[in-house]
């Protein structure tokens, strides 16, 4: 049987020297724990999980200012789920 429960130092090590999937195994751990300071730092590094975990929970929140903040950081995702919401309230009003 194989240990999948990795520490988080050899995963930073590995997401240090580039790999992605190391990357995103601690954006998932991040979200797991609440830890949306990691996410946010995760995000500057590059993770789109770390994008989509935080676009999620700003979507959630209806957190606009967040979401901007998300699509200025690079994830786009972040920018189309801000035009929906933004756009939202006047779709319903024009029955």
């Amino acid at each position: 049987m194989t240990n999948t429960d990795f520490d988080r130092e050899t995963l930073r090590e590995l997401a240090d020297e580039g790999n992605e999937t190391a990357l995103d195994r601690l954006a998932d751990l991040a979200d797991e724990a609440g830890d949306l300071g990691e996410l946010s730092e995760l995000l500057d590094e590059g993770s789109q999980r770390a994008g989509f975990l935080l676009t999620r929970r700003a979507s959630a929140a209806g957190d606009l200012r967040e979401l901007q903040r998300i699509s200025d950081a690079g994830y786009e995702e972040a920018a189309n789920e801000l035009e929906r919401l933004l756009k939202a309230p006047a779709d319903r009003h024009r029955d």
